[in-house]
């Protein structure tokens, strides 16, 4: 919280300073207006002074507040708000809306260590799910490396594909032996680089070789924030951690406080790489000023004190009435898309899908809403590139996998150079072919009111062959498959995927 508001300070500033010179005539109004109430002791005549002191009504010294110290406030506010006081940029609604990092994990022999068990690479990985599931709605991309590095996944929203991957991983898949974070932080810079999002470069490990530390002090050269989340006990050596001077270094905790500073740094360097995007509009914050001068309002409704008919007007434009008009008064101060990021902003998802008019903020509420059909209904009404994976998103979270598949070559021949289209085409590909596979295998007849002894003919897509099956009252017809049962399938072929994949990568004479 404390980083957040150093940041903002240091970035604050007005987008229309000339406002400012309004407050010269304001503060000539109050002085006049307050020499001309000055009092003072005239000299009676003709009476006592003790008897003209006893008659006298009132207070005869100087009031210290007075009607027009409560209208030069509000105007000063008022002023300041004009004069556009910001500190923050407004994100691009097309693009994430927290940092999208890069998780490069060391899948070596030393990360199967039991000092933290059951073994420090099982616990990065438990750590790196953690860390994905409270980064719910940002882009996460996995990176492993050991003697060489390899791109698990692309930078994702679906932690499912994170998780299977990633449960995966053992030194068994990989190609060579070794630590070369050097690799891996080329890779995730890479990886980072696609994103039109600032982020940041997290490496899981358990210590760092010397020899990669001229790679890591050129990319602090460059500003690009990486973070490191140390999976060894307290107390093990990390010689070259220590050598990065400023580095931002966190020690694995059974707790969540690993987590929280990992957070805090990525969004401090989010923050400054915002701030430093002049593609990015600043962030008028005059409103919050506007707010803090209504409540001297209620000072003129005092009696004695100036502009009661304020009161009046409030009435009759609605102010204090129900339903309806009520409604009507925050459209004054807030634009419908507005009001739908405060909603969005609450997790009322549902309700900021209503009030959202940008068809690409509506679709995400809808989306985060889980209303998968009308979320890629409204993608599909849109022609870009964005709009036909968002699309495929839907389309895959909500099972339909052959229209998935359509949006992503959508969104592929809109921009060929997608690479997350790229890859959830070909994630979506391998999930309807499994489970075709999986339907057909498991398929008995049952639910088409084909019996035993009959034969079963496979007719989707023409993809199965003739079957026939004999049953005896003795033996059981096989069971489906459920949707888990499935997901379990292809996380054990997953190991053996990534294997080749690796060794296919490796053997093209680099790493992907």
């Amino acid at each position: 919280m404390m980083d957040a508001v150093l940041d903002a300070l240091a970035a604050l500033h007005l987008l229309r300073p000339l406002w400012l010179l309004a407050l010269l005539p304001i503060a000539g109004l109050w002085w006049r207006a307050r020499r001309g109430t000055a009092t003072t002791n005239a000299p009676t005549r003709g009476i006592a002074p003790h008897l003209a002191e006893a008659l006298t009504v009132g207070n005869t010294g100087r009031r210290r507040v007075l009607p027009i110290d409560g209208v030069v406030a509000c105007l000063v506010l008022l002023t300041l708000a004009a004069a556009g006081p910001t500190w923050s940029r407004v994100p691009n609604p097309l693009l994430a809306q927290t940092a999208p990092m890069v998780v490069a994990l060391e899948v070596s022999r030393s990360m199967e260590a039991p000092d933290l068990p059951p073994n420090r690479l099982d616990r990065a990985k438990f750590k790196i799910l953690d860390l994905v599931e409270r980064r719910a709605g940002a882009r996460t991309a996995l990176i492993a490396y050991s003697g060489t590095a390899h791109r698990v996944a692309p930078l994702t929203e679906d932690p499912n594909i994170l998780r299977s991957m990633l449960e995966s991983l053992t030194p068994e898949v990989m190609p060579e032996e070794g630590d070369n974070a050097t690799a891996a932080l080329t890779l995730a810079g890479a990886e980072l680089a696609k994103s039109e999002t600032p982020g940041a470069i997290l490496f899981v490990l358990d210590e760092l070789s010397e020899a990669d530390l001229s790679a890591f002090r050129e990319v602090q050269a460059r500003e690009t924030p990486v973070l490191f989340l140390v999976a060894a006990p307290e107390g093990s050596p990390r010689s070259a951690l220590d050598q990065l001077d400023g580095a931002t270094v966190v020690q694995l905790t059974a707790d969540d406080t690993d987590l929280k500073a990992i957070d805090s740094a990525a969004a401090s360097a989010y923050r400054a790489a915002l701030l430093g995007d002049e593609r990015l509009d600043w962030d008028d914050r005059g409103w919050m000023l506007a707010w803090l001068a209504m409540p001297l309002l209620l000072l003129w409704f005092r009696r004695g004190w100036t502009m009661r008919w304020a009161l009046v007007v409030g009435l009759a434009t609605g102010l204090t009435a129900p339903g309806p008009a009520q409604a009507d008064v925050v459209d004054w101060f807030f634009t419908p898309d507005q009001q739908g990021m405060r909603a969005y902003r609450d997790t009322r998802f549902s309700d900021a899908a209503g009030l959202f008019q940008a068809p690409m903020w509506r679709g995400l509420a809808l989306f985060r809403a889980g209303q998968y059909p009308q979320a890629a209904d409204l993608y599909s009404r849109l022609d870009t590139p964005e709009a036909a994976f968002a699309e495929g998103m839907a389309r895959t979270r909500n099972r339909e996998y052959r229209p998935a598949i359509a949006a992503y070559e959508k969104a592929l021949q809109l921009r060929p150079d997608f690479p997350e289209a790229e890859w959830n085409l070909a994630v979506t590909r391998a999930i309807l072919e499994f489970v075709e596979i999986a339907r057909e295998e498991s398929d008995t007849g049952e639910e088409t009111g084909i019996g035993a002894d009959d034969v079963v003919f496979d007719n989707e897509a023409n993809r199965g062959a003739d079957t026939q099956t004999d049953f005896t009252e003795e033996d059981a017809a096989p069971e489906f498959q459920t949707t888990e049962q499935w997901m379990r399938s292809v996380d054990t072929d997953m190991g053996d995927f990534l294997r080749t994949r690796f060794l296919q990568e490796n053997s093209a004479g680099g790493s992907q």
